[in-house]
């Protein structure tokens, strides 16, 4: 790319918001486009400008930053921007339901400004960078699931989604006691003992 990447960074806490513009444009490197605390405000930049990345947090008061690429999607056609996520959250439902969003890049907010650039700097080179401690937690829920039925597998990744048992035998058609047994099984299998045991996974 011989122009400097254009970012538009969408970041809710207003200390963050301002160290990573200021960080990005001292670079040099990046032209910080725009910077938004909502998805409202992140959809009037980007309706007015043309973004090579969008560097965002996961959660924002007014939704989910990453809801912010289908929305591209449905505005305009490829190439749409590369997303990149910088967040506090490392866990098995943020992580796996940014990438499932057409996120890039997942970097958690205990690495520093230089390991996020080196991440982006790769995802526009068309890698995908995933930050090693929310790897490990990927790849512990995927040895795990390896030793769960597929109906166990799939009740797990409902509650790490945040579904209650109820709301989990409503979306796939059976009881709450059948919910819960198979729970007891998954407890069972992955040597925890409790739902919350469960989500820390």
């Amino acid at each position: 790319m011989s122009e400097k990447p254009a970012m538009v960074i969408i970041e809710d806490h207003p200390v963050m918001r301002k160290g990573l513009t200021c960080y990005f444009n001292e670079t040099g490197r990046w032209r910080v486009i725009g910077s938004a605390s909502s998805l409202d405000e992140s959809k009037e930049i980007l309706t007015r400008n043309e973004a090579d990345i969008i560097l965002l947090d996961i959660q924002l008061e007014d939704g989910w930053g990453i809801d912010i690429y289908s929305w591209l999607k449905q505005r305009k056609a490829a190439p749409l921007p590369v997303m990149a996520v910088y967040s506090a959250f490392n866990d098995y439902a943020y992580v796996s339901a940014a990438l499932n969003s057409g996120v890039s890049v997942y970097v958690c907010k205990h690495q520093n400004e230089e390991a996020l650039e080196n991440a982006l700097v790769k995802a526009l080179n068309g890698e995908t960078y995933i930050d090693n401690g929310a790897r490990l937690k990927l790849k512990k829920i995927e040895d795990l699931c390896s030793l769960l039925t597929k109906r166990e597998a799939e009740i797990l990744t409902m509650v790490k989604n945040g579904l209650s048992n109820h709301e989990i035998a409503r979306n796939i058609g059976i009881s709450n006691r059948t919910v819960e047994n198979i729970l007891c099984c998954v407890y069972d299998k992955t040597g925890v003992k409790s739902r919350v045991e469960l989500l820390k996974l």
